[in-house]
């Protein structure tokens, strides 16, 4: 019997009618049985310093890492902005990942989506992040990318409508799903 699994579905966007947040939904709806995405925005979440991590977790910072803390994967959604990942991404993962070697998402199974209005959508961003997710353990869906390009003419009312990128979606959830089965069961063993 297949169990349960539960996603933190991490959009790296803070723009309201986020194409990023609309390919997380789409990841949400599309995932298969027994897959829960919880989408995760980052508007509460202050900027990463020692000194005040010192002081205690912020309370956004809490919160975001009390819905990580128990997912079984983490599905980021990256625009792109300057050749890179968002500093708003960066920064929550900074928080995520403290501290070093025990953060909630330290060896959490993870994979990666990107929408963008570039012809080239979020390539560079997803490699540098993969930088990122390395560093912290987590084991990264090898094989899959959706990178959503042109998303503002496959974005409508914050649903991802283009059936191409659906189908690209629903196949990255699929494969994440027994990606993270693979790594939870590994762990566990």
């Amino acid at each position: 019997m297949t169990r349960p699994i539960t996603i933190a579905g991490i959009s790296g966007s803070l723009r309201q009618g986020s194409f990023n947040t609309a390919a997380l939904q789409a990841a949400a709806e599309l995932a298969p049985d027994k897959v829960t995405v919880n989408l995760l925005t980052l508007h509460d979440i202050e900027p990463f310093s020692e000194d005040t991590e010192a002081e205690g977790w912020p309370d956004g910072v809490a919160a975001l890492r009390e819905k990580v803390a128990p997912a079984d994967g983490v599905l980021f959604a990256t625009p792109e902005y300057n050749y890179s990942i968002p500093g708003v991404l960066k920064n929550a993962i900074d928080w995520l990942s403290r501290p070093t070697g025990q953060g909630p998402i330290t060896g959490k199974p993870a994979a990666i989506i990107g929408a963008s209005p570039s012809p080239f959508g979020t390539a560079r961003a997803q490699a540098h992040l993969r930088q990122v997710v390395f560093y912290n353990a987590m084991p990264l869906l090898p094989y899959d990318e959706v990178l959503v390009m042109k998303a503002g003419n496959k974005i409508e009312d914050g649903r991802l409508v283009d059936e191409e990128s659906r189908d690209f979606v629903k196949e990255l959830m699929a494969d994440f799903a027994d990606w993270v089965r693979l790594h939870t069961e590994r762990k566990a063993a």
